[in-house]
Parts: structure tokens; C-alpha cells; sequence
């Protein structure tokens, strides 16, 4: 007995590339093209040399979610022209004024 299906095949398209938006605190945008099972670290590196920014001294996100630099865009199913924001790290805390 054949068994004939009438459901159309997933005929979508996987690209292998997506083109990302980057945008920083300062509203300054750079755009990268980036394979979609690289690792976002060499976009992370890229935008740092590009910008003049040391890595450890900022944060790449998401969505709102933090991005690791093994993560890759098909991990984070980012989509054609999605954006990641760039925030500067904050460090150091609360001054403590003491009155004598």
C-alpha cells in the first residue's frame, strides 16, 4: 500500500549568510555580514578594531539577552537585519561619603 501526502515540503531556504546591524551608545550603526555558524566573537572582535574599543570593556545583547562570544546568529535565531545593541561596561559602584 503507497501512502501519498498532499502537505506541501518545507521548501524554505536557510541562507548562509546574514547581514547584521550593530548599533552602539552613541547611535553610531556599523553593518556586518557574517556567516550564520560563525561565532558572534569574530563580529564582537571586528566591531572593536572598527570602533577603537577594548572587548573587555563592553557588552554585546540581544534581544535584551546577553551574547557570549561562542554564540552564533543560527543560535540566537537572529534573522536578515537584526539588531545588536552595544553598551559600555559600568564598573565600580557606590562611593561611600563619610562625614567626619
Amino acid at each position: 500500500m503507497l501512502l501519498i501526502s498532499n502537505r506541501p515540503k518545507d521548501t524554505r531556504v536557510v541562507p548562509e549568510h546574514i547581514n547584521l546591524k550593530v548599533l552602539g551608545q552613541d547611535n553610531g550603526a556599523a553593518h556586518f555580514k557574517i556567516k550564520i555558524y560563525t561565532p558572534l566573537k569574530k563580529l564582537m572582535n571586528a566591531y572593536c578594531e572598527r570602533t577603537g574599543l577594548a572587548m573587555a570593556t563592553v557588552r554585546f545583547r540581544f534581544d535584551g539577552q546577553a551574547i557570549s562570544e561562542a554564540d552564533t546568529p543560527s543560535s540566537l535565531e537572529m534573522e536578515e537585519g537584526d539588531t545588536i545593541e552595544v553598551y559600555q561596561q559600568q564598573t565600580g559602584g557606590c562611593f561611600n561619603y563619610t562625614y567626619y
